[in-house]
């Protein structure tokens, strides 16, 4: 497939076509040429995304990152970049969006994002933290005021009760 057919296909799981879906279809695509990775069927690609927009649903159908699977991690930088990991090898790449030329057009641009040089539309780097473990299974634990199930690592002790985070309240002295 091409790039427009894959981006087609994404349009179809995502409900609509925009420039947001362009931008993750061609990372995707991108991370797979650079780090020779395919559809993830596990956890043997992962991707950090700096944001949540529409870009990040081209990921899941591309490369098959999701947050369920626990290879689609979410480090909200309000950023059009994504880090690509690959487990097996240990390689990975981090692609930031540069600055699109103004179109007339919503379909110009997801155009030049599908098919303009890759150098023109992304920097790459290495992304600066280290590939994420693997997702873990936590004990639950049950909030001791409002009594739902908790991950573990999401309880707080609150006057000596373990309490989830919606019902915990912080303490800030500034």
């Amino acid at each position: 497939m091409n790039n427009k057919e894959i981006f087609n296909k994404c349009s179809e799981f995502h409900g609509h076509k925009c420039p947001g879906l362009a931008i993750g279809v061609r990372a995707s695509i991108e991370a797979k040429r650079i780090l020779g990775i395919g559809f993830s069927e596990d956890e043997e690609v992962v991707c950090v995304t700096e944001n949540d927009a529409c870009g990040v649903d081209g990921i899941q159908v591309v490369l098959g990152c999701s947050a369920g699977k626990g290879n689609l991690i979410f480090r909200i930088r309000g950023k059009q970049a994504f880090s690509f990991f690959n487990r097996k090898t240990g390689q990975s790449v981090r692609l930031i969006l540069k600055e699109l030329p103004k179109t007339e057009s919503r379909e110009e641009k997801q155009n030049y994002i599908l098919e303009a040089p890759f150098d023109d539309v992304f920097t790459q780097m290495k992304p600066n933290y280290e590939l994420p473990e693997k997702a873990r299974l936590f004990q639950s634990v049950d909030c001791e005021i409002c009594g739902e199930s908790t991950a573990e690592p999401y309880v707080r002790l609150d006057n000596g009760k373990k309490v989830c985070l919606d019902c915990f309240k912080e303490y800030h002295r500034v």
